[in-house]
């Protein structure tokens, strides 16, 4: 992305680095991944791939994944 758009989302494509360690600043994401390039393997998702997530809003205990409202009534069913 070009700089204006990573400053405007807030370094959106490296922000899962802000969730592992909250006081970091969006602003300084970019150094923390210089200085740190093993937080730059953990894995990242395409926008269509996170567009397909956005339905998954509840955390399945028993299958230790993220599901949908409906995926959830399915498994409650299912039990």
């Amino acid at each position: 992305m070009p700089p204006v758009l990573h400053w405007v989302t807030g370094n959106i494509g490296i922000h899962h680095v802000h969730h592992l360690c909250s006081r970091i600043p969006y602003y300084r994401l970019p150094e923390v991944l210089r200085n740190h390039p093993e937080l730059g393997e953990i894995g990242r998702i395409t926008l269509r791939q996170s567009l397909r997530c956005v339905k998954l809003v509840l955390w399945d205990e028993g299958g230790q994944k993220l599901v949908s409202f409906r995926d959830a009534a399915e498994i409650a069913r299912a039990s």
